[in-house]
């Protein structure tokens, strides 16, 4: 009956086979299941036959049993069973001892113990005694009358005025109605059920209609009933907010100094905690980014579980996938790429990768693998996945890494303030963002000038001015011997901009700050009149350190942002080698979960590093780019 069964390790060498008189050879169909990468199932169909497998995860056997699909033996999953625990058992000391000289040089005479557990299966099989069906007296039916059968028009069946809790209470007529002992509700029934049998059929339904009116009329007089306590008062409340103040006075800032100094404007009271964010962070540090992927949660898992023998399956693999050397390795190509490639193009779309970067990243994944030879236990997916990572890594690790705090320490050496100048689109942050770096520089002992460089947008000077002002709350200038630690240098608004960044930078210099960070307005990278005003002020002003502030929540349009912000600045500035980007600010990044793709776009488009990460609206939530936890997210499914 049954055509081979045959036992190998999964390394792929067969220790005992049995094949049938008239049976196929065991190696075609065997190989056709392993490159099916099967998972979870234990039943694979080949040709004709059928093929039930098996795995011993501790000693890394498999045994596999095959037979004709046109067939049904019910004894197959007991005979495969009973075949692991007999073979187990007897070589357990073989492999324990020897490991796998034991397999190469071991000797497996199984064939007797199989053919008596074979036996065994299959008279266990013809054992089993017929089921036999109910006779008509032993049948639920036989014990139903004719009459509890027979259903009245306009009569509602039993089981479902059981089933109903406490409506027939409400309801008045001459329905069934629980009762409160068995035979009072049997008298009830036969009396109703007499009534009905004298009433002919118009009378029955005559009947009805008058219990239909009656109940409906009932109803609609309890629905009318005025409550007394539901009357409203007339007239409108306005409506008091739990954080508003009803005084006017407060929210008047018309006689406030639009131009003024930070003495000028309303001391305001805020909470350090919630603008400091976590209590338990160390002053000054600038952590990496945290993301936990599947693969280190499995890990955590079979720690956690150790006396429980697991095995390990990947997200783009198979159970199999570890048996794929058993038919032969092979070179990679173009053919067998295309499909993985294809579905990891779309997985990247998905996750924020700019459409053109996506297909660029494929082509050159496809190019480095095509002609490459397949290692053992390996397959397409998972090397085209693992090269894929690879490339995404060193995309995010450009070669030139930008240290502020080294080059902060050596322009002081040089006694002149380092000047970082931020830009970027309307909305991206740039101006919380600074907040965030100034917070992180002052906390690294550094004091810091901000110039007030955007002198269009309604609100900005001031949205400077209460950073300026809390910044100072939390780090005063008594917690660092008098020193004022952070100053705003504004000028109000309708000022140049290139002109008020030169005067903050000389004013810098002469008060000693270590540190100048140049705000500027937001502007879209198609708006040339403003394009060119950026490029003058990064041209007159030369600063240390030229940073793009843009949003992870983008697309295609990171791309489109990049590469205009930096034509821009190369097409309108006077010096023969043109300032273009150093560096990027990636903010909103807790906005995203793992659509991390912005980052990816950002950096393959100009080859600069990813600065500064910010994820939160505090102080404290500003983090440097960890590129593997990146790619982790990225490549989450």
């Amino acid at each position: 009956m049954l055509d081979f069964f045959t036992i190998f390790s999964k390394g792929g060498l067969v220790l005992w086979c049995f094949q049938g008189v008239r049976g196929p050879a065991a190696t075609a169909p065997v190989n056709a299941l392993i490159r099916s990468e099967r998972g979870g199932n234990n039943s694979f169909t080949h040709e004709a036959l059928t093929l039930k497998y098996k795995l011993d995860n501790q000693f890394e056997l498999v045994f596999v049993v095959g037979f004709q699909k046109i067939l049904t033996l019910t004894y197959v999953d007991k005979l495969i069973d009973d075949v692991h625990k007999e073979f187990r058992d007897k070589y357990r000391n073989e492999f324990q001892q020897k490991g796998a000289l034991g397999l190469l040089n071991g000797t497996f005479d199984f064939k007797d113990d199989f053919m008596r557990l074979l036996r065994d299966a299959e008279e266990s099989s013809k054992v089993r005694a017929p089921t036999v069906m109910k006779t008509f007296e032993q049948s639920l039916k036989s014990q139903k009358t004719v009459k509890c059968m027979i259903e009245t028009r306009g009569e509602k069946p039993k089981e479902k005025v059981k089933n109903k809790k406490n409506k027939g209470s409400k309801k008045d007529g001459t329905e069934a109605v629980a009762a409160p002992s068995k035979a009072s509700a049997g008298d009830k029934q036969l009396s109703a059920a007499g009534d009905k049998e004298e009433l002919t059929k118009d009378e029955i339904l005559q009947k009805n209609r008058e219990e239909f009116f009656r109940r409906h009329m009932k109803a609609g007089e309890k629905s009318r009933s005025p409550k007394p306590d539901a009357q409203k008062e007339k007239g409108k409340k306005p409506r008091v907010w739990d954080l508003g103040n009803s005084n006017a006075k407060v929210l008047d800032y018309s006689n406030s100094a639009t131009n003024g100094s930070a003495e000028a404007c309303p001391v305001e009271e805020f909470d350090p905690d919630m603008a400091l964010g976590d209590k338990n962070r160390e002053p000054g540090r600038l952590y990496d980014l945290e993301y936990e992927s599947d693969d280190e949660a499995e890990e955590e898992k079979v720690v956690q579980n150790p006396s429980k023998p697991s095995v390990k399956k990947g997200g783009l693999g198979g159970m199999f996938g570890m048996l794929k050397g058993l038919v032969g390795s092979k070179s990679l190509t173009r053919e067998d790429m295309d499909p993985v490639l294809e579905k990891m193009k779309d997985h990247l779309i998905a996750k924020n990768v700019a459409a053109e970067i996506a297909v660029q990243l494929c082509e050159s994944v496809a190019k480095k693998l095509e002609g490459k030879v397949m290692g053992t236990f390996t397959t397409v997916t998972s090397t085209v996945k693992q090269a894929l990572q690879e490339a995404l890594v060193q995309i995010l690790q450009p070669q030139r890494r930008v240290d502020v705090l080294r080059d902060v320490m050596d322009a002081q050496r040089h006694r002149r303030p380092y000047v970082v100048t931020f830009c970027g689109v309307n909305g991206v942050g740039k101006s919380t963002n600074l907040a965030k770096i100034s917070f992180w520089l002052i906390e690294n002992g550094f004091s810091v000038l901000i110039a007030a460089c955007d002198t269009f947008r309604a609100g900005a000077v001031e949205q400077l001015r209460t950073h300026t002002r809390r910044l100072n709350a939390l780090h005063p200038p008594e917690s660092h011997g008098g020193r004022t630690m952070v100053q705003l240098y504004e000028k109000g608004y309708g000022k140049d901009a290139a002109g008020i960044a030169m005067e903050a930078i000389s004013y810098a210099r002469n008060q000693g700050f270590d540190v100048v960070l140049v705000d500027t307005a937001g502007r879209m990278q198609d708006n040339a009149p403003l394009m060119t005003a950026l490029a003058k002020l990064i041209a007159v002003n030369a600063p240390d350190l030229v940073l793009f502030v843009g949003e992870a929540l983008v697309g295609n349009e990171a791309v489109d942002q990049l590469v205009k912000f930096n034509k821009a600045l190369a097409d309108h500035s006077m010096a023969q080698t043109p300032r273009l980007i150093d560096g990027i600010v990636l903010t909103k990044f807790d906005t995203i979960d793992d659509k991390v793709g912005a980052a990816i776009s950002m950096t393959y488009i100009t080859s600069k590093p990813i600065v500064f990460v910010g994820t939160g609206q505090t102080y404290c939530d500003l983090r440097s780019l960890n590129a593997k936890a990146v790619v982790a997210a990225l490549m989450k499914a």
